[in-house]
């Protein structure tokens, strides 16, 4: 028979994966054993929570529209041939200054 799949509350799960980032001298599975959770959940929580923290921030291409995406790509492109052209700019000026006072 299949175990039924256990729902935390988010405060629940929030305290754990605290635990998991502040502790340096216990690890996951110690932590998971202590609070009676399994590994696997444990890990995926602080997955989630890492996740979550990313897209609050605006971290990375996920929570991204199609559009948005391509947005994105286009300007990217953009800002690298912007760059490209004011390294030729600075090239020329500093050679024609060279060329002024010879």
């Amino acid at each position: 028979m299949v175990a039924k799949r256990k729902n935390y509350p988010e405060e629940f799960k929030r305290d754990p994966v605290d635990l998991a980032r502040s502790s340096k001298d216990r690890t996951l599975t110690d932590i998971a054993r202590s609070l009676g959770i399994h590994l696997e959940t444990l890990r995926n929580w602080i997955r989630e929570d890492k996740a979550r923290a990313q897209d609050a921030d605006g971290g990375g291409e996920a929570g991204m529209t199609s559009a948005e995406k391509d947005e994105l790509k286009r300007l990217r492109r953009e800002n690298a041939r912007l760059k490209e052209d004011n390294e030729i700019l600075r090239k020329a000026a500093a050679y024609f200054a060279r060329e002024t006072t010879r």
